[in-house]
């Protein structure tokens, strides 16, 4: 874990150097605002990590300013590096083969200068724009029909919501909000899957987020699996706060819920990483269950869905992947996951993998929507 910090550390350092060098070359002409921009720089290469720092010693207003300083310039980063790059390589090519028009262009330093105005502007349309994006998530919904009998049961609503993330970033007023948009889908079962906290419980607990969790309504409850962030957070200390704040957590476990359907809660697939155990398998999970009855799995990433459709599973439920969260990353979760985001039929089994309702890092969604899933389930 410490090599892996230095590591994202020092890209983190690197990549800051090669903005701030870009940009203290395009603001020769203009010493003053030279100095504001080192110094900017200088504040938003420290404020992140300064702020997950005091969080750790001292949570107050500093620490929170420093965190969302950091985490919006982490997107922010993201798209200055990919426009500055595009136009080096653009003109290294030009050098080379000469395709731009050979029209008269002002002074380099006059186009160097243009070039920090309309990269600067571009950056802060795409992450104003992101942001506004994350804070409005959208409610999809599905009609699905599993083909077995559910007891006295001939329909289900499950609203389910992933990746919350509560804690600095998702904090009071988002988490309220996410609340009262579950409740208002009128649900018989509430399902989270997974990253429910973001971490560090403890600005979870300043905030007294629980209190939130504490007004969800479902006649059938309130259920939850493990996420990876749930165990780096401290598996212990957020799974203890989850449940004493109304979350009825599956670990590995499963539940008959209603006499109609069961319930299986999986571990997190890190849980090896970072407990040192295994998993159950799906196998292991469902040996001892009906499985002429509903079969509904909660599992945080979404991998080895073969297994799951072999097993007799019929609805697999999982988030995760935030579909990259920032583009062009849901290319990459693309390739690393069978399915990245939305809905998928595989035999029997009903896979749907959700964007997620918050964010991690970036409190920015470009390229995508945060959801609350409805879904209305019909027995035979």
């Amino acid at each position: 874990m410490i090599i892996f910090f230095l590591i994202v550390l020092g890209i983190h350092l690197l990549v800051n150097l090669y903005i701030y060098i870009r940009g203290n070359r395009a603001l020769k002409s203009t010493p003053r605002l030279r100095i504001t921009f080192r110094w900017l720089m200088l504040f938003l290469t420290l404020s992140y990590p300064l702020g997950r720092y005091l969080e750790k010693v001292w949570i107050g207003p500093v620490s929170d300013v420093l965190h969302w300083s950091g985490a919006l310039w982490f997107a922010g980063m993201l798209y200055a590096v990919m426009l500055l790059l595009g136009i080096d390589m653009v003109r290294m090519l030009n050098a080379v083969f000469h395709f731009l028009p050979a029209t008269q262009t002002p002074p380099r330093i006059k186009l160097n200068l243009r070039t920090f105005y309309v990269v600067s502007i571009l950056v802060i349309v795409i992450v104003t724009t992101g942001f506004l994006n994350a804070w409005h998530p959208r409610i999809t919904r599905l009609t699905l029909d599993i083909p077995k009998q559910a007891g006295m049961r001939d329909s289900l609503r499950i609203v389910s919501a992933t990746d919350i993330h509560m804690g600095t970033i998702i904090a009071k007023r988002k988490s309220s909000k996410l609340i009262k948009s579950i409740n208002n889908q009128h649900p018989d079962i509430i399902l989270f899957a997974g990253d429910l906290l973001d971490e560090d419980v403890q600005p979870v607990i300043r905030q007294d987020l629980g209190r939130c969790l504490q007004q969800l309504r479902a006649p059938l409850g309130v259920w939850a699996v493990t996420g990876n962030h749930e165990y780096i957070g401290g598996i212990d200390r957020t799974t203890e706060y989850l449940s004493k704040n109304g979350i009825a957590l599956l670990r590995d476990t499963s539940m008959l819920i209603d006499n109609s359907f069961y319930l299986i809660g999986r571990e997190d697939k890190d849980r090896n990483r970072f407990a040192g155990e295994p998993r159950k398998t799906v196998d292991e999970l469902v040996q001892r269950l009906d499985t002429t009855k509903p079969l509904i799995l909660l599992d945080h990433q979404p991998f080895e869905l073969d297994e799951k459709a072999k097993a007799g599973i019929d609805l697999q439920i999982s988030g995760h992947t935030h579909h990259g969260q920032l583009w062009p990353f849901g290319y990459l979760t693309d390739k690393i996951f069978e399915v990245s985001h939305g809905y998928k039929l595989k035999d029997q089994l009903h896979v749907y993998v959700s964007t997620g309702f918050g964010t991690w890092g970036p409190p920015v969604r470009v390229g995508n929507r945060p959801e609350i899933v409805v879904m209305d389930i019909r027995f035979r």
